[in-house]
C-alpha cells in the first residue's frame, strides 16, 4: 500500500494523496452484515445540534465489523479485502467452515485466500488475524483490538497502522504497552489479535481540497476570535487580535486548554505509566 499522487492538472489534484486501494475488491458488501447510515447533521431526536459542523457527506452503508471475534475453534477463509468509508482501515470478509460470514479489521499481511482462527484456549500459530488471549500470546509482539474486559469485544488499537505491545504476562493480568505510550495491565482472559492494523499509510493522505472534507459530512469551522462576541467568547472586535481572556474558552465558556478530562477512576490502579505529553 502507498499514497497514490496525480497529474497537478488542477490545485487540488495538485496536493492531493489518495490511499492505493488497487489490492482491495471492487464489490458492494455483503447484504446481511450492512444497514445504511441516516444522517443527522449532528442533531438530537429535539433538533438541537449536539455536534457542531455536521452536515452533509456521500451515502454510506455501515459494515458490522466483529470485534468480539467469538466463533472459537474454526477455522475461516479470508475472501475478500474491502474498503470501509467508516474507519480508517480496510476490512476483510471472512467465510468460517461452518459457512457463516463475518467482517474483521485487516491486519497488515493479510491476504486473499489466507486461513485465520480464534481460540480462548488453545495455542494458535503466531499468524497476522488469528485471536488468542493474552495469557497464550508470546510477549514482545504486536496486538491490535484488544479487549478491556472479557467477552465485551476489543476496543484498544483499531485505527489505521495502530498496534500495542505485549510485554510480559504476570498473575492475573498483562502488562500491554497502548500506541500512546501508557503502560497499563489487563486481565489476561481478554483477547487480542496478532499483528498491527493494515492501511498504515493513511496518515499521510492530504485532501487537496475543502470538498473532500466535505464528501465526509464535515462542514467549515472557524475560529472563535472570527466570530461575534455573542457567537464566542473571543469573538468582537475590528480585524484579528489577541482573545483579551486570562485564558481561552470554549464556546460556552469553559476553560479550553490545559484542562484535565480523566476524572479518577477505579481503574487508574492499572495504569502503570501515564502517557507522554506532546511538545
Amino acid at each position: 500500500m502507498a499514497i497514490k499522487l496525480y497529474k497537478p492538472t488542477t490545485p487540488g489534484r495538485r496536493h492531493a494523496g489518495v490511499v492505493d486501494t488497487s489490492h482491495l475488491d471492487k464489490k458492494r458488501p455483503e447484504r446481511k452484515l450492512r444497514i445504511i447510515i441516516k444522517k443527522n447533521a449532528g442533531r438530537n431526536k429535539q433538533g438541537q445540534i449536539t455536534v457542531r459542523h455536521q452536515g452533509g457527506g456521500a451515502k454510506q452503508f455501515y459494515r458490522f465489523v466483529d470485534f468480539k471475534r467469538d466463533n472459537f475453534d474454526i477455522p475461516g477463509k479470508v475472501i475478500a479485502l474491502e474498503y470501509d468509508p467508516n474507519r480508517s482501515a480496510h476490512i476483510a470478509l471472512i467465510e468460517y467452515e461452518n459457512g457463516e460470514k463475518r467482517y474483521i479489521l485487516s491486519p497488515q499481511g493479510l491476504k486473499k485466500g489466507d486461513t485465520i482462527i480464534s481460540s480462548q484456549t488453545k495455542l494458535m500459530e503466531v499468524n497476522p488475524g488469528n485471536t488468542m488471549t493474552l495469557a497464550n500470546i508470546p510477549p514482545g509482539l504486536f496486538i491490535h483490538n484488544i479487549e478491556l474486559t472479557p467477552g465485551k469485544g476489543g476496543v484498544i488499537a483499531r485505527g489505521a497502522g495502530m498496534s500495542a505491545i505485549l510485554q510480559s504476562v504476570e498473575g492475573d493480568h498483562a502488562q500491554i504497552k497502548m500506541p500512546s505510550g501508557e503502560i497499563r495491565l489487563i486481565k489476561k482472559k481478554c483477547l487480542a489479535t496478532i499483528g498491527y492494523v493494515g492501511n498504515a499509510d493513511y496518515r499521510n493522505v492530504r485532501l487537496g481540497k475543502a470538498g473532500r472534507k466535505r464528501h465526509k459530512g464535515i462542514r467549515p469551522a472557524v475560529t472563535g476570535k472570527s466570530m461575534n462576541p455573542v457567537d464566542h467568547p473571543h469573538g468582537g472586535g475590528e480585524g484579528h487580535q489577541s482573545i483579551g481572556l486570562k485564558y481561552p474558552k470554549t464556546p460556552w465558556g469553559k476553560h479550553a486548554l490545559g484542562v484535565k478530562t480523566r476524572r479518577k477512576k477505579p481503574s487508574d490502579k492499572f495504569i502503570l505509566q501515564r502517557r507522554k505529553k506532546k511538545k
